[in-house]
């Protein structure tokens, strides 16, 4: 379904959130949407795997790794994972890294840089709990909207 977050925007105006604008475009898609489902872990993608192992469609999996620019969270295999089950999309307050070959896939990823090194797996993090950066408060379960404009959050199914 096509949208774009200015008019989501403009017709329900302080219903949303809008992230500030720190992320950059780097998935197949420019424009995704769908439920959220969170994930803290600082530079350790272990969760992230396991959240893409599962069914994806209509969800957005929004990871705060502090925005570390350290390590990438995610790479051309984890984002080829989350794109064969489903995952609308992929919110890293951190980096990627294959950014070339994960322009070329089915799913939407903002983040806020890329870097070759990638994280060290350590089983740590947790999963399902509301996350705060970029100026708003992501909830699991409420709904994220973004395109080439930015991000807006609802607590309601718009589209």
């Amino acid at each position: 379904m096509s949208f774009k977050t200015t008019d989501l925007y403009d017709e329900h105006l302080e219903a949303l959130q809008v992230a500030a604008p720190l992320f950059r475009d780097f998935g197949g898609r420019l424009s995704f949407h769908g439920q959220i489902v969170t994930v803290k872990a600082y530079e350790d993608n272990t969760l992230l795997k396991a959240c893409f192992e599962t069914n994806g469609h209509g969800k957005v999996l929004v990871i705060d790794s502090a925005g570390s620019l350290r390590c990438a969270m995610m790479g051309d295999v984890m984002a080829a994972l989350g794109a064969g089950n489903g995952w609308e999309g992929v919110v890293i307050n951190g980096c990627i890294r294959d950014s070339a070959d994960v322009a070329r896939m089915d799913i939407g990823v903002k983040a806020l840089a890329t870097i070759p090194r990638k994280t060290i797996k350590r089983d740590q993090g947790v999963r399902d709990i509301p996350l705060r950066f970029a100026e708003v408060i992501f909830n699991p379960g409420e709904f994220l909207y973004a395109d080439e404009d930015g991000m807006v959050l609802s607590k309601t199914r718009l589209l």
